[in-house]
């Protein structure tokens, strides 16, 4: 079972297993990270789910959306790694994905 790496907004990181199929936002929210609000619940309307991808996995994530691109320019803490975990289908091939919580706005 593929695993992701969270780290929480205070700096602690968590190694957890996931479900391929799920999106990053869901493995998150399932395994009690609540300061991932998601309020929209994954329909890509709010950015509510802001991490930010370790670099080293950026050329395996998905094309962002200029849905997405819109949402993440709202928020004060957006980088070059900033992505909405809701937009991330978590596959096999992301086995080892670490991602940061980002700050809320």
């Amino acid at each position: 079972m593929p695993k992701l790496i969270v780290v929480n907004r205070a700096g602690e990181e968590t190694t957890v297993e996931a479900d391929s199929g799920l999106t990053v936002m869901e493995v998150i929210r399932d395994n009690g990270f609540d300061e991932l609000l998601s309020l929209c619940g994954g329909c890509c309307s709010c950015a509510t789910c802001h991490i930010h991808v370790d670099a080293a996995f950026a050329d395996k994530m998905p094309a962002m959306s200029e849905d997405e691109d819109d949402l993440l320019e709202s928020s004060d803490h957006r980088n070059e790694t900033s992505r909405l975990s809701c937009q991330i289908p978590f596959t096999d091939d992301l086995d080892g994905l670490k991602v940061t919580i980002a700050e809320e706005d």
